[in-house]
């Protein structure tokens, strides 16, 4: 889940390590505008809608590999 967030958000993530480059403390309110971009577009792959997807579909490839062993 967490690859394929960081994947899908890579413009993103890049936009706000440029603005983060080569400052300290100063990142925080200089960078709130990449930092907001990059949090929404990683929650679209990282909430809990997502989980639970991710959960069934684990579920059910789990059931019909038990059924094939059997």
């Amino acid at each position: 889940m967490k690859q394929k967030a960081l994947k899908e958000c890579d413009r993103y993530t890049t936009k706000y390590a440029e603005c983060a480059s080569g400052r300290t403390i100063s990142v925080v309110w200089q960078c709130r505008k990449q930092a907001k971009e990059l949090n929404e577009c990683l929650h679209q792959y990282t909430n809990d809608s997502v989980l639970e997807e991710m959960k069934k579909a684990y579920m059910l490839q789990q059931s019909g590999q038990g059924s094939l062993g059997v």
